[in-house]
């Protein structure tokens, strides 16, 4: 299985540090942010990433390059301007092959078993991993119910309403009738839960946002602190 690390986003919140380094390189305890995520997802045994960028991307390149020195292989993906979510891995399918893909955010941070993942074959058009609701986001994304992801309450009694934090598996059927340019991928999530595609699951673990320059900073602390392993779930909007 393939795996993509979404880093296009120009991080306005993070301005002014996002000015002259794209969020992705930001340094978080010695080393770059996106780094972590390179580093977990070659232990679970993915040996080939996509990585998509548009702002000050040369520099993402030029510091990962083929992703030799982690033991996998990193091809590049690049939007000008950015494509949004769903456009971005829309026109990163033709380095996403034929099988499922796993897409991470580039701006979160988790614990999340990823080897499990790497072994884990949808049975629909995706599989979302969704969070407990944090306080910033106190209404959440999505219901679950039996293992399935659902966008309203109907016929949903007993359903948890839950976030999606921003890490997925999917297939390329998924953007079926899509055309290269920006677009979200919500509308597309949604059209698939309403006819049963879209299963998931509740990761109780660690899970934050890093979207401000704020909750870099606490990342940081946490990290430098040895508590970094388990830092609390959070989300900034």
């Amino acid at each position: 299985m393939k795996a993509m690390i979404l880093a296009a986003g120009r991080g306005e919140r993070m301005r002014p540090l996002t000015d002259h380094c794209p969020k992705p390189l930001l340094p978080v305890a010695g080393k770059p942010l996106i780094q972590y995520h390179i580093e977990r997802l070659a232990e679970a045994g993915f040996d080939q990433l996509v990585i998509n960028h548009a702002h000050l991307g040369e520099q993402i390149e030029r510091h990962l390059g083929d992703g030799g020195r982690w033991g996998l292989s990193i091809r590049y993906s690049p939007e000008a301007p950015a494509l949004e979510t769903g456009g971005g891995i829309f026109r990163a399918l033709p380095l996403l092959g034929s099988g499922p893909f796993l897409v991470i955010n580039g701006d979160v941070w988790t614990d999340l078993d990823l080897a499990r993942l790497h072994r884990l074959q949808p049975q629909g058009l995706a599989h979302l991993i969704l969070v407990p609701n944090p306080p910033h986001h106190p209404t959440g994304d999505f219901y679950l119910q039996q293992g399935q992801v659902r966008d309203t309450d109907t016929e949903t009694a007993g359903a948890e309403r839950l976030t999606f934090s921003g890490i997925g598996l999917y297939r390329a059927q998924l953007f079926a009738g899509c055309a290269d340019g920006p677009f979200p991928l919500a509308p597309l999530l949604r059209r698939a839960m309403a006819r049963g595609q879209v299963s998931g699951e509740r990761h109780a673990g660690c899970w934050m946002d890093i979207g401000t320059p704020q909750r870099l900073n606490e990342l940081e602390a946490q990290l430098k602190s040895g508590d970094g392993a388990r830092p609390r779930t959070a989300r900034v909007d």
